[in-house]
């Protein structure tokens, strides 16, 4: 009976079927990352390079105490570099475990998605943004590009190209 009451029950299936994303700006284009992944967001803090870390790998940062993995979104999404002392922050992922740094040029603000205007990744997208994109969804004359951490995370694929 109990499952018969939350099937009924309009509030919870509106809240069930919205998506939650943090929307962030790439080189002018708009971004979104499931808040269930997000840990925090931050200023960019300082970051060390690697040597012969792998494309999109900024360096290493220390987030309270923790070393974490920088990853530059532009880089990874086959982007120019941005200017150079431009603002950017740091959204902070888990996956596998460990703590990642995804590099953003700014943070806008979360939002409700609506599962109706969810459409797959369109044919015009380069290869790399398809790799790493879930969806998209069109808003107020705006395109928002869902992104999958875990396939920013997945290095030596090799795919490269930006929006075509």
């Amino acid at each position: 009976m109990n499952a018969q009451l939350l099937q009924m029950s309009p509030r919870r299936s509106a809240i069930e079927e919205s998506r939650l994303l943090l929307t962030l700006q790439i080189a002018g284009r708009l971004c979104g990352i499931p808040v269930p992944c997000v840990r925090d967001v931050l200023r960019a803090e300082a970051i060390t390079r690697v040597p012969l870390a792998p494309p999109g790998v900024a360096g290493v940062l220390n987030l309270r105490g923790r070393i974490v993995t920088a990853v530059e979104l532009r880089s990874r999404l086959g982007l120019p570099p941005a200017d150079r002392g431009a603002p950017q922050m740091s959204i902070i992922v888990e996956y596998d475990g460990e703590l990642y740094s995804l590099v953003a040029d700014s943070v806008r603000e979360v939002i409700s998605i609506s599962p109706e205007t969810r459409e797959e990744a369109p044919a015009t997208l380069g290869d790399t943004w398809r790799t790493h994109a879930t969806a998209v969804y069109q808003l107020d004359g705006e395109l928002l590009i869902e992104l999958d951490p875990a396939q920013l995370l997945a290095f030596g694929r090799g795919v490269e190209g930006g929006i075509s």
